[in-house]
Parts: C-alpha cells; structure tokens; sequence
C-alpha cells in the first residue's frame, strides 16, 4: 500500500470516496451494535455463534467497528482504518464460508436495517465493500500519530461502556401494563408469575426456543405468547410447538413495556415486575435463569 508524491489527485478523491463510504457503513452498524449488544447478541447466536461469547462479542464488534469509522473518516488514519476495515470483512466471510452449509438462506445480521441472506451475492456484495475499503488505503497517505489515536480509542472504549450499562440496565426492573387481552379476555399481568413470550410464527430460531421452553416443568407460571407478526398463525404456532400457553393480541403494548429486537424474546414476571430479559435460546439459557427465578423445577 505504498505511496509516492506523484499520487494523482483524482486517485486521493477516489480513495476518499470509497473510505468514507465504508465508514459510513461501519459506523452504522457499529453504533447500532454498540447501543444494542444484546438485540446483536441474539442475531450472533442465530448465526451459530457461541452462546456465552454473544454478548462480550456484539461489545467488542461495536467498538472495534465505531473505531474503524472514525479512522476511515481521517485522513490521518484512513490507512489503518482500511487495515482494520479489510480484516474485519476478510474474518466475517471466512466464518460465513466455513458455516455455509449450516447458514445457507439466513438472515446475515449485519446491518440493521438491511435485510441480506446468506448465499453467492452474499459474498458478491462483501467483495465490493473489500474492493473499497483497499482502494481507500491504497490512495491513503501512511497513517501516523499513535498517541491520537490512543486518545480515540479511549474515547470509543468508553462510550461502549456506557451503552453497554444503559442497554443492560434496560433489560430488567420494567412494569408490565396492569392488564392486556388473552384469548379475548381481560387478564391481569400483576398477579403472580407470567412467562411473556414474543415469537415471530415463521422464524425457526422462535420455533426451536418455544419448544425448549414446553419441554420444562414450570412451577405455577402463566405462559402467554404474542406473534410479531401474522398473528393468525399464532395458535398454530403454540400448539404445533406444544408450549402450553394462551396468547395475547396486544403485541405493540408489550413490546412497548419490554423493547427488544428480533425475536425470539421471553419476559419473566412476577408481580407485573420484569425479572430478566430472555435473549438467550441455548443448552444453558434460559433455563438457567428461569430456575434461579423459581419459574421452573
């Protein structure tokens, strides 16, 4: 990535052009993991990463992305942000590769709002973003300034602790709405323990977790299930998946109470009082948490 005097102009404002483009797209998707590590550490999990490193990994991808950008942004050290940028594409589509077999057709998770499935032009469009990000350092001038940079780093790390603080603290100590709609009655969310469950009917993650959850002994706990969407698939989606609950219409209200990203999504209450924020959906979670809270033998 060697430059010389002689760079042309024209070949700066490409190479300008191209980083600040790929900052603009890791700055995204790095805020949005950074002020949502556990909404991102569910979408890990969905993507065959392990359980217990979803969470310490969404923080890290934050900061690590949040980071790039800026670099990217500065011409000071756009070189090292194309580095950091080139490395983190080349690791995503390694893993990618390696789990094709098991991914193919899924949502990829990488951008918030951008809906990509795991397949050939999955890689198409990788290889683009990997295209700009080496011409925006090529066409760099050599970075320096490592205590700057240093001071950057700082200011980022400590951001992403204070997401991360603010999102966690999000994830329990809420207060149900005193009353929804089950199976077209009235029904009290404050007496006792419920077990609110947001699934989506057609999602398999929320299919495989609702029949987990129907395999446990629960010890005198309401279940009521809410769809995110097609809500008439909804009973066939509690019985097919034999989770012995009754379901509530008022998707909005709670997810209002209780908000959370894609599901699947699980609420334990006690009292109209939220206790935990199930995100989790693995051989060690919830079950765990469901048994310190007393919801299950």
């Amino acid at each position: 990535m060697a430059q010389t005097p002689e760079t042309a102009p024209w070949k700066m404002g490409v190479g300008t052009v191209c980083a600040v483009l790929i900052g603009v797209m890791f700055l995204a998707t790095g805020l949005y993991k950074m002020i949502c590590p556990f909404d991102f550490a569910s979408r890990l999990r969905q993507l065959l990463f392990p359980g217990a490193l979803s969470v310490p990994g969404a923080v890290l991808l934050g900061f690590g992305e949040t980071l790039t950008a800026i670099f990217l942004f500065l011409p000071r050290f756009r070189r090292w942000g194309s580095l950091f940028a080139g490395l983190m594409l080349l690791i995503f589509m390694g893993y990618i590769g390696a789990n094709y077999t098991a991914l193919q057709g899924a949502e990829c998770s990488c951008f918030p709002w951008i809906k990509r499935a795991v397949g050939p032009a999955f890689f198409v469009g990788d290889a683009i973003m990997l295209l700009l990000t080496f011409l925006g350092g090529w066409w760099a001038r050599p970075s320096q300034g490592f205590k700057q940079a240093a001071v950057i780093c700082a200011g980022v790390a400590l951001c992403s602790a204070i997401a991360f603080a603010v999102d966690l603290s999000s994830q329990s100590g809420a207060i149900a709405p005193a009353q929804i709609t089950v199976d077209g009655k009235p029904f009290s969310l404050h007496e006792g323990k419920v077990l609110l469950y947001f699934f989506d009917p057609e999602c398999s993650h929320c299919d495989a977790a609702a029949r987990r959850l129907a395999k446990h002994t629960w010890l005198d706990v309401k279940i009521v299930g809410t769809a995110s969407r097609v809500p008439r698939f909804a009973a066939y989606f509690m019985d097919s998946t034999q989770l012995n609950g009754k379901i509530s219409p008022d998707h909005e209200m709670l997810k209002k109470a209780f908000p959370h990203g894609d599901p699947p999504y699980a609420v334990p209450l006690v009292n109209g009082r939220q206790k935990a924020s199930l995100q989790m959906f693995d051989e060690n979670e919830p079950e765990k948490t469901l048994r310190q809270l007393g919801f299950i033998q």
